[in-house]
């Protein structure tokens, strides 16, 4: 479930945007943890995240970037008996409308939707595996604006991102031609979601040409923007973190707590 409401991630102003005029595009990620001044400590040295807290209580937290709110985190991995991991969530204008249809589509629904004044939220998996939230009711004050700063962006890996893709779009409204919608573009045999015109999600699935990987398990990786990312592979080691794979580039991290993440340089955004 989500960690925060998108919209108490920033200053509240008369001129509040909703996901039912704003929607399909990935308004917020969150991570559960078991141990959250563990978790704040160790996301503080790798990305210099700094904190405040949350509504929903002691056990979470908001992460911030420059002074903008960029992740929910929440110390209820033994709890609620949920997996360490990072979670995107996506704007929608109905969610009990999002839930049937990916469970009509053959995803799962796994919590909610459940209440969380100003919205609603839910936890699904797609047909693949892949979880990810879903988010009904008001975003950020200033949508736009935080949407464009927020140093965050997330890539699905999937079996057949072609697949993948019809599966989400019928479920989130992409590419249908509303207004506030997303769009979709299909690049090199990678799917490429655009919201105002800015890339927002990508989802792949390997070289066209190649069979698919039945050891690859479908998920949502979320991507972190960041000026130095040899220098925050060595810090996410120094404490107590690992170093999955490795460029001048891009890095794939573990931290202490087992959940996966990825730091790409700005450059790549």
């Amino acid at each position: 479930m989500n960690h925060d409401t998108p919209a108490g991630a920033g200053p509240r102003t008369k001129d509040v945007v909703s996901t039912h005029s704003v929607f399909g595009a990935p308004c917020w990620v969150s991570l559960t943890s078991r141990d959250l001044e563990a978790t704040q400590d160790f996301y503080s040295a790798v990305l210099g995240w700094r904190w405040r807290g949350a509504k929903l209580g002691e056990h979470f937290r908001i992460a911030l970037a420059g002074g903008v709110p960029v992740a929910g985190i929440a110390a209820v991995a033994s709890m609620w008996q949920m997996a360490v991991a990072w979670t995107p969530y996506f704007a929608v204008p109905d969610a009990d409308v999002a839930v049937a249809r990916a469970r009509e589509r053959g995803g799962t629904a796994a919590v909610g939707p459940l209440s969380f004044p100003p919205g609603r939220a839910a936890l699904l998996a797609d047909r693949d595996g892949a979880t990810f939230g879903i988010w009904e009711g008001e975003l950020v004050s200033n949508w736009e604006t935080w949407r464009r700063a927020a140093p965050t962006y997330i890539r699905l890996h999937t079996r057949n991102a072609f697949d993948s893709a019809i599966f989400y779009g019928e479920i989130l409204g992409w590419a249908s031609g509303k207004p506030g919608c997303c769009e979709v573009e299909y690049v090199g045999g990678e799917v490429v979601l655009r919201s105002g015109g800015d890339v927002v999600a990508r989802i792949d699935s390997g070289a066209v040409e190649a069979a698919p990987d039945p050891s690859v398990r479908p998920h949502w990786q979320v991507h972190f923007t960041v000026e130095d990312v040899p220098g925050c592979a060595r810090s996410a080691e120094k404490h107590g973190g690992s170093v999955l794979s490795e460029d001048e580039t891009e890095a794939i991290l573990r931290d202490p707590d087992g959940a996966q993440f990825t730091v790409t340089s700005r450059t790549l955004r």
